[in-house]
C-alpha cells in the first residue's frame, strides 16, 4: 500500500480530469449501437451505377406529412450519478470520521500546507461552505509561493463550485 504524506501526493488538475471524462465519453459512444439513419455509420447498401441519361427513374414514394412538434416538451430529468462505489457501511464510517475530524483540524500539529490539504478534503467531501474561510487562512500560511498560489486557486475553484450560477 502506497502511504505518502498528503503534501507529497500528486494533484489532479483540470486537464487530467478532462482526459478521464473524454475517455469515458469515448467508451460510451463505442458501446452504443449505431443507427442506420447515421450516414457516417451506415454502410452503403446501394452500390449500383447511376441510370443512364434519359432513362426512367423509379417512382419516389410519397413523403408523410410533417408533424408539428409538441409545444410543451417533456421535462428532462437528469439521471442520478453515483458519487461513490463504497459500501454503505464504509460510507457511514467515512461520514462519522469527517464529522469528528472537522472540529479537530485546528488542533492538528501539521504544516500550513497539510492543514490546507485537510480542509480541502473536508470541503470536497462535505460541500460545506463554512470551511472555505479556515482553508483560506491555512492557504495564506503556506511558505512556498508556488504551492500557496495553487492552494489559492483551489480555494477559488471550490467557491465557484459551491456557489450557484448567477443569472
Amino acid at each position: 500500500m502506497d502511504v505518502q504524506p498528503v503534501n507529497q501526493q500528486p494533484e489532479r488538475d483540470d486537464q487530467e480530469i478532462a482526459k478521464v471524462l473524454a475517455g469515458i465519453n469515448e467508451q460510451i459512444q463505442q458501446s452504443q449501437p449505431l443507427s442506420m439513419a447515421d450516414p457516417v455509420a451506415a454502410p452503403a447498401s446501394d452500390t449500383s451505377v447511376a441510370p443512364a441519361p434519359g432513362a426512367a427513374l423509379p417512382p419516389v414514394p410519397d413523403a408523410p406529412e410533417p408533424v408539428a412538434p409538441d409545444p410543451t416538451p417533456a421535462p428532462v430529468t437528469p439521471e442520478p450519478v453515483a458519487t461513490t462505489t463504497a459500501e454503505p457501511a464504509l460510507e457511514g464510517i467515512k461520514k462519522d470520521a469527517l464529522t469528528q475530524l472537522r472540529p479537530l483540524v485546528d488542533k492538528l500539529n501539521v504544516s500550513a500546507e497539510e492543514k490546507f490539504d485537510t480542509y480541502l478534503l473536508l470541503i470536497r467531501s462535505t460541500d460545506d461552505k463554512a470551511l472555505i474561510a479556515p482553508a483560506f487562512e491555512a492557504a495564506k500560511g503556506i511558505a512556498d509561493d508556488a504551492r500557496r498560489a495553487q492552494a489559492l486557486l483551489d480555494i477559488i475553484k471550490e467557491i465557484d463550485y459551491l456557489s450557484p450560477p448567477q443569472a
